[in-house]
């Protein structure tokens, strides 16, 4: 399931992430943002969400989201 199709407040783990571009993967590694950890949707937002990952939270678009399996 993609992280779009989720529902808000409820914890999910990452499955994978399939951005296709290896920088932005990379980037996505270095905010907690892998397989196996836990992600929550704190609000879906027109254009993007925001989320919970770790200690963090982050505003993301659609884009990235549809990339994020959980």
């Amino acid at each position: 399931m993609k992280l779009t199709e989720t529902v808000e407040g409820k914890e999910y783990r990452i499955a994978s992430v399939e951005t296709g571009d290896e920088e932005l993967e990379s980037f996505l590694f270095s905010l907690g943002c892998y397989s196996g950890e836990p992600i929550t949707v704190i609000a879906f937002r027109k254009g993007g969400c925001t989320v919970s990952i770790k200690d963090g939270r982050y505003n993301i678009d659609n884009q990235l989201a549809e990339a994020i399996i959980v």
